[in-house]
């Protein structure tokens, strides 16, 4: 039996479509819909919290998750018409992971002419890594992170570690999804509005470059910026348009030797039980991982040869692009991305490349840093070039500073109902209040 929350009244003509995360199920959006319904009617809205693509599911891949969403959106149009409703709009949302298999879903929906009879509204992604997960830090950690994390959950992991090569495309599936001439571009362009929510501080996930899209960071220090909140959610969101400025050095905290021999002394605890626990964590992620990767090999194998139940793959195998064609473990594995070291940024001096073209958009990316307020990242030309195009749509970027607690991916969108996440309320009522269009 539906919960309350989900589904809705034939007389309801817009659907909103909710795509959970990595390792994630339905019951992660569950905040996100009751934040909808008690705003809007299941006369006036349609909820869809997407099933198919749940837990262990998440590792094979985004463009299988997304040929997974897109069938079950599918499926819903077809069971409310079968009911006697008539869906006129959508709206997607998605979260983490979600909101690329997101995007891959709405270039096929896109393609395969939804559009054409039911117009895209709204889409909103929250602390989704538009850009993958590659880190610019400093450091061993940076190391383990970009080899390790690409290499122990399937599919999903090459991909948003841009390692792989997507379909005969040559390219990372990644950067396909942002080519402007990309069916994925051109199912984005028609919605009505795109927004995003960005964790700035204390995501242990996903960054705030990757889900703000963004190729510099002010919010490395909070202690040396002022920040400026938009009147009604204060403490939360910031203004978009002036989210900080630099404090004079006179109003900067000023810390002791001895506060920071205090502050180092109450972690002492902490690190020496991490020393124990870090090994055992990872022995046990990796071997969870070695198993989840075969299981998910397994399924993409029958996903690709169309024996995955419910799901016929040649349907959906289209071309990609539309003017040339061309062919316990997750806080482990978060806890190597958290090191506390140095963002990378762009060296002044010239750097070999192996590619001539990656070369040249480095290049540009450091004459232009010079003429910046703020450093650019060490990102990828892969990045540097996502982000121009996705910019190029056109988006409504709000800034979260949650402070109550350690991890902010979480608490973003209330992801399991608890005190701690109450900040994240705040960001749904903006959401809802400021940008959700119905």
């Amino acid at each position: 039996m539906a919960a309350d929350y989900e589904g809705g009244n034939p007389a309801a003509d817009h659907l909103c479509v909710l795509v959970h995360g990595l390792w994630g199920n339905p019951k992660h959006m569950v905040s996100v819909a009751k934040a909808l319904r008690k705003q809007h009617s299941a006369n006036s809205l349609h909820l869809l919290l997407v099933k198919r693509n749940q837990g262990s599911f998440t590792y094979d891949g985004i463009e299988t998750g997304g040929e997974r969403v897109f069938v079950e959106i599918q499926e819903e149009l077809a069971a409310i018409r079968a009911s006697g409703g008539n869906i006129t709009k959508i709206s997607i949302v998605g979260y983490s992971l979600g909101g690329l298999v997101a995007r891959y879903a709405i270039g096929l929906l896109d393609a395969k002419g939804v559009f054409d009879e039911i117009e895209p509204v709204n889409f909103t992604t929250f602390a989704t890594p538009h850009l993958g997960v590659r880190t610019p830090l400093k450091g061993w950690h940076s190391h383990v992170w970009n080899g390790l994390g690409a290499r122990t959950l399937s599919m999903s992991g090459r991909q948003v570690f841009t390692i792989d090569e997507f379909r005969d495309t040559g390219r990372p599936l990644l950067a396909v999804l942002a080519d402007p001439q990309s069916i994925f571009m051109s199912g984005l362009r028609k919605f009505k509005r795109r927004t995003l929510y960005t964790n700035i501080v204390n995501d242990r996930t996903v960054v705030h470059f990757t889900s703000g899209i963004t190729k510099t960071d002010p919010y490395t220090d909070m202690s040396k910026v002022r920040a400026h909140f938009i009147p009604g959610y204060e403490g939360v969101i910031l203004d978009p348009k002036n989210p900080v400025t630099p404090l004079p050095p006179k109003d900067v905290t000023f810390r002791s030797v001895a506060d920071d021999t205090i502050s180092y002394a109450k972690q002492l605890p902490i690190v020496a039980l991490l020393v124990v626990l870090i090994p055992i964590g990872v022995a046990g992620f990796l071997a969870s991982s070695v198993y989840q990767t075969f299981r998910s090999s397994q399924r993409i194998r029958l996903h690709e040869l169309g024996q995955a139940p419910g799901i016929k793959t040649a349907e959906y195998r289209i071309p990609l692009l539309i003017r040339e064609l061309r062919s316990a473990a997750e806080e482990t594995y978060e806890g190597l991305n958290s090191a506390s070291h140095d963002p990378e940024y762009l060296a002044s001096s010239d750097e070999s490349e192996d590619d001539k073209a990656d070369n040249e958009i480095i290049a540009l990316e450091r004459k232009q840093s010079h003429s910046q307020a703020l450093p650019t990242l060490a990102l990828s030309a892969c990045q540097f070039t996502m982000i121009k195009n996705l910019d190029s749509v056109g988006w409504r970027k709000y800034p979260v500073w949650i402070q109550n607690v350690r991890h902010s991916h979480a608490a973003i969108i209330v992801r399991t109902e608890t005190e701690r996440f109450k900040e994240g309320h705040v960001v749904l009522r903006h959401w809802l209040n400021e940008e959700f269009i119905v």
